[in-house]
């Protein structure tokens, strides 16, 4: 398959760069049989009573920092912590950084470059650890925002609070699961009263989910890694709700990613704690998920191609037209769909 086959023309006025207000005030595209325009309040009514409703509950932290590398400005976009407590991340400018050489980001944190690494990528060794690190990080950190939101100045106060799902529990994403930024407590409630059932997932998305597919030929993409944990607790009520014949439903595709990556040739899920690359396009045989809650993806990429997996390409090419000429917002700031498997 060509990169070109998952294009589209999208009006730049289109790109949301604030969430609607209040949240569950997004419209919400139905992608079945048919497509029906709704609003995401609507979702209790489009659920059905015994739906499983996967949520994934990484926090974002602030990992987007500014400091000085010998008096020059230095940017720094984090997106990976390594197994033995680095940083992988990107930085601008990148090119003039040297291997030993240090950042300064305040007073109280600083970080050596340990190595260089392909397309752009450096890891880093900051000068705090732990939960002192992440109260460094709440300190000077901006939400790393991305970059079709135009935020000359960084990220603002409103945004450390939209650009964060009203669950967010566990500190480790560098980008939103921006599926989930709709849904809010009041929301929540209304599904558990229709009689849908919960369960969470952790995966922490990474900065590389904003990255260009820079091959025409889809195949020989690589995704970055993520990691992600899914319980036997969690694995133990997916695969009840199947056997009993019930969807499961994703609330996102980071959630969608995790669940496939955890599940066997015949749909069975087991616990998972570790890192993931998995990457889903046209062809993919899907495992355990029946239906999906996404937003609208950018062109020609790896989200617009998973979703073209699990619905059709070109019933999602159809959904996409419909929702450019009706004027969706798209992106992460943007509407909702909720997507039957095709």
């Amino acid at each position: 398959m060509q990169l070109s086959d998952f294009d589209f023309d999208l009006p730049r006025e289109l790109i949301a760069q604030r969430p609607a207000d209040p949240r569950e005030d997004a419209r919400l595209l139905h992608v079945g049989a048919e497509l029906m325009d709704y609003h995401v309040r609507d979702l209790p009514n489009l659920l059905r009573p015994d739906d499983l409703l996967v949520f994934n509950d990484t926090r974002v932290i602030p990992a987007r920092l500014y400091g000085k590398r010998d008096q020059v400005r230095v940017e720094v976009t984090l997106h990976r912590q390594t197994e033995n407590g680095n940083w992988r991340a990107f930085a601008r400018p990148g090119k003039r950084l040297r291997e030993g050489q240090e950042i300064m980001f305040g007073d109280n944190l600083s970080a050596r470059v340990l190595h260089k690494l392909e397309e752009g990528e450096i890891e880093l060794n900051f000068s705090r650890s732990g939960a002192d690190f992440l109260a460094a990080l709440e300190s000077l950190g901006h939400m790393p925002l991305p970059p079709y939101i135009q935020r000359p100045e960084g990220s603002d106060a409103r945004d450390h609070q939209d650009y964060q799902t009203a669950y967010a529990r566990e500190p480790g994403a560098v980008a939103a699961p921006t599926a989930g930024l709709h849904f809010t407590d009041a929301l929540l409630e209304r599904i558990s009263d229709r009689g849908v059932e919960t369960a969470w997932v952790t995966l922490h998305v990474g900065a590389g989910t904003f990255l260009p597919v820079k091959v025409e030929k889809i195949e020989e993409h690589r995704m970055h890694l993520e990691y992600g944990r899914l319980s036997q607790h969690t694995a133990s009520q997916v695969n009840r709700a199947r056997a009993a014949g019930r969807r499961v439903v994703a609330v996102g595709t980071t959630a969608l990613r995790l669940l496939e990556t955890a599940a066997s040739e015949d749909g069975k899920l087991q616990p998972f704690d570790g890192e993931t690359g998995i990457f889903i396009y046209p062809g993919y045989r899907f495992r355990c998920v029946d239906a999906l809650i996404t937003n609208f993806h950018l062109p020609k990429s790896t989200l617009f191609m998973l979703v073209c997996a699990f619905a059709g390409t070109e019933r999602m090419k159809a959904a996409y037209a419909h929702a450019v000429e009706q004027g969706y917002r798209f992106f992460s700031y943007g509407d909702s769909s909720l997507l039957e498997r095709a």
